[in-house]
């Protein structure tokens, strides 16, 4: 059941001076007697003013009332100025509410059908200036309508583009929010996963020749106190920067390792208690400074899944160079009665992320009792 809303104040102050005034050009004294409506013809003349309360809602029914009522009064000879204004009210409307062709149609024909009936009514004067006027009035209105629906949908335009290029910051902001989440998951692996493996592994080291070897287990639980020390040294640096909220900035406070770093981490591995068979070609393309830590992470990744997963001490890294690309594969034996030797957490998948923003490539294998990452990173001039 809708519920009857009173007009605002600004509504009905319009529908009361419409009404007003065609009322009160109804009543005027002219000086020509072709303006005034007597008797009976004042039905027809007044008749509009009944009908602008409706012309926001029923716009062309008054204006077709309204020029039913001038034909009426101009078949008897009268040229009622009140029903002239009705007219021009509701073209108005008409241009205003209705849809822009209809509306220009609809006030066209209606101009056209006012200047014929009062041409009739001044004994076929066609341009006779007091029926001019009126028309002059009439196509103005409905001028004046087709612009302020123009500029009313030009509004409402603007006002969609607005909320949309709103809609679009906010998905911006939580796409880049997702972004940043992933961003620093991948930074804090970075940090903690190969230290932690590396605190693992020479833990296991410990305990296993803390009797037979207490020099190799004293190497192990110093190996241990290193990787801890760094660890933590590199989780403070990431609350410090996420404290400070500038999260632009890496989440450590070391200068990002390139391929020259590769020796030393072959060292700490090793040290760790797996051989690696590094096979580097001396000439390697060369590659930008993000590249370059790329292919750092790849190897680092590699071998430390190699001594995490693989099966016995030994892991084979080969670093080639050419046809654009460095090609980076590290190579570790797995057991067949381990499936899950596999690798497959979140270390490979940020690695697959980090490879695909410098348009490398990753390719994970296994082939029975092998297993094989293989990186492929563009060089610095097969980058553009």
């Amino acid at each position: 059941m809708s519920s009857f809303r009173f007009p605002r104040p600004a509504t009905l102050l319009t529908d009361v001076l419409a009404v007003a005034i065609v009322i009160l050009l109804a009543f005027l004294p002219y000086p020509d007697a072709v303006f005034q409506a007597r008797g009976l013809l004042l039905v027809p003349a007044l008749l509009p003013a009944a009908l602008m309360p409706f012309r926001r809602r029923l716009p062309v029914v008054v204006l077709a009332v309204s020029l039913g009522c001038s034909t009426v009064t101009a078949l008897f000879g009268v040229l009622s100025p009140g029903v002239m204004i009705a007219i021009a009210v509701a073209a108005f409307a008409v241009t205003d509410r209705v849809a822009r062709p209809v509306g220009l149609l609809l006030v066209g024909a209606a101009s056209i059908l006012v200047f014929f009936t009062n041409a009739m009514t001044l004994d076929g004067e066609v341009f006779d200036s007091r029926a001019l006027q009126f028309l002059l009035f009439i196509v103005l209105a409905g001028a004046v309508g087709d612009a302020t629906r123009s500029r009313r949908e030009y509004a409402a335009a603007m006002r969609e583009r607005a909320e949309r290029a709103e809609r679009g910051r906010e998905e911006e902001a939580r796409r880049r929010v997702a972004e940043e989440r992933v961003r620093i998951a991948r930074d804090l692996h970075d940090i903690v996963a190969h230290q932690i493996a590396v605190i693992s592994l020479n833990a296991g080291v410990a305990s296993s020749a803390i009797e037979a070897r207490p020099e190799r287990a004293r190497e192990a639980l110093t190996a241990i106190r290193a990787a801890a020390r760094t660890v933590l040294t590199d989780i403070g640096g990431l609350m410090s920067v996420l404290r400070d909220g500038d999260t632009d900035a890496p989440c450590d406070r070391h200068p990002p390792v390139g391929l020259d770093g590769v020796d030393d981490l072959v060292a700490q591995v090793e040290a760790a208690g797996l051989r690696v068979d590094l096979r580097r070609d001396a000439e390697l393309g060369a590659l930008a400074g993000s590249s370059d830590h790329v292919a750092y992470l790849a190897i680092r990744e590699g071998l430390t899944n190699a001594h995490k997963h693989g099966e016995g001490d030994r892991a084979a890294l080969a670093i080639r160079g050419g046809d654009g690309v460095v090609d980076i594969v590290v190579t570790n034996a797995v057991g067949e009665e381990s499936p899950d030797a596999t690798p497959s957490g979140h270390g490979l998948r940020g690695l697959r992320e980090r490879v695909a923003a410098v348009r490398g490539r990753v390719v994970v294998l296994r082939d029975q009792d092998e297993f094989r990452l293989h990186v492929a990173i563009p060089t610095a001039g097969d980058d553009a």
